[in-house]
């Protein structure tokens, strides 16, 4: 699905929170971005989509009569094109595996700043697939291997990226690689992010599978 440069980016948002829903679409449509419509529930999202035929769907997972997971897996089987971005409360990292493993491109928490958000929504559309960061070092870790290697396959990444992935592989909890790299956790999960956006989907489809495997263990 392509969207024609002269055109807004357009989105349908899904979320039961009628006051988070609209504040979000009042600060969508503040940064250029058109809400073709909005849903209270993931049933009123397929139906919107296939109407609206959006760029992006910025989907929340717990909803009334149908979950956004649910929603999300109708979707591409009712419209493969669509570009699903969950924007969620939770950091549960099973709740970001089946989301990946559904078909969302991108994940996002909702204590994200609204800048952020705007973003990841211009980077789904884009093709990209933004992670909160939050979430991405146990996403990382469930491509390691036998040997404890992190498996990227041919991911083009800088120094500091290729630093991070080898102290991963050395068991080094987030703490510790932090201060490995003269940095913070946080900027430490940004490289993370940084990472996991650079990976093909089915690298990034196979480190949700482990990483849910580990966690429902």
């Amino acid at each position: 699905m392509s969207r024609a440069p002269s055109r807004p980016l357009r989105v349908v948002i899904a979320d039961d929170h009628p006051f988070y829903r609209r504040g979000l679409a009042r600060s969508l449509q503040a940064s250029g971005i058109e809400v073709a419509a909005q849903a209270p529930n993931g049933e009123a999202a397929v139906l919107a989509v296939l109407e609206t035929v959006p760029d992006v769907v910025v989907m929340d997972l717990n909803m009334p009569r149908m979950s956004g997971l649910e929603a999300t897996r109708r979707l591409l089987e009712q419209a493969p094109a669509t570009r699903v971005l969950v924007l969620t409360v939770s950091a549960d990292v099973t709740d970001l595996a089946d989301a990946i493993l559904a078909g969302a491109r991108g994940y996002m928490l909702k204590d994200r700043p609204v800048q952020e958000v705007v973003e990841a929504v211009r980077t789904t559309a884009e093709g990209g697939a933004p992670i909160s960061p939050l979430l991405a070092m146990p996403l990382l870790r469930g491509l390691r291997g036998p040997s404890g290697e992190v498996e990227i396959g041919d991911a083009d990444l800088g120094a500091v990226e290729h630093d991070l992935l080898a102290l991963i592989a050395g068991g080094r909890a987030d703490h510790e690689i932090a201060e490995a790299l003269g940095t913070t956790e946080a900027e430490a999960r940004e490289h993370a992010s940084s990472i996991l956006a650079k990976l093909r989907p089915d690298r990034r489809a196979e480190a949700a599978l482990r990483a849910s495997g580990s966690h429902r263990a």
